[in-house]
């Protein structure tokens, strides 16, 4: 297809502009707006391919699914590959599901839940990453799997409520750290 065949209306022209003045549109998207305008401007093939820094097959691809189904030839066609096994539903949905007890744990991780799934650690990521779901950082409270919690609630409560601990008991906080002195004031 010559160049000079190539004939681009006003309205997809002004779509095409703005398109290029767009922060938001894709850069892929981009390029191919420019490749589209600078063939119709009449810089030929190899004219626009060194302008733009593009090969020369790729101003021919895009100048020829442009003259072929006009604005919609420069969106992406599907990609090939292997078709999805699981929805992203699925994992998400499974996600709100808590994890069985039998694991001891108060959240999924994306290895956990990969295998419970029998899918990829790497695709539970995807996933989540997509849908913004951070399992680890729920607002809910989260209970201990431990099975001795109580006895050290019990334990820990009961030294707050008695401060005077029993006879031979070696008391100790972890939980405060004193303040580092002043090194401004030190004397002199």
């Amino acid at each position: 297809m010559p160049s000079s065949a190539l004939v681009i209306s006003e309205q997809d022209r002004a779509v095409l502009e703005s398109w290029i003045r767009s922060s938001t549109v894709p850069a892929g998207r981009v390029e191919r707006a420019r490749i589209v305008l600078a063939v119709a401007d009449g810089a030929g093939t190899s004219g626009a391919a060194r302008s733009l820094g593009v090969s020369r097959p790729t101003v021919i691809k895009w100048r020829d699914r442009f003259a072929t189904n006009g604005i919609a030839g420069l969106d992406d066609e599907a990609r090939s590959g292997r078709p999805k096994t699981i929805d992203d539903a699925a994992i998400i949905a499974a996600t709100l599901d808590p994890p069985p007890e039998s694991l001891a744990v108060t959240h999924w991780s994306s290895r956990l839940l990969g295998r419970h799934l029998a899918i990829g650690d790497a695709t539970v990521a995807r996933a989540w990453r997509r849908y913004g779901i951070k399992p680890w950082r729920r607002q809910t409270f989260k209970f201990s799997t431990d099975p001795q919690l109580e006895a050290k609630v019990r334990d820990v409560v009961g030294l707050y409520l008695n401060p005077r601990a029993p006879r031979g008991a070696d008391v100790s906080s972890g939980g405060e750290r004193p303040s580092p002195p002043d090194l401004s004031q030190q004397e002199r």
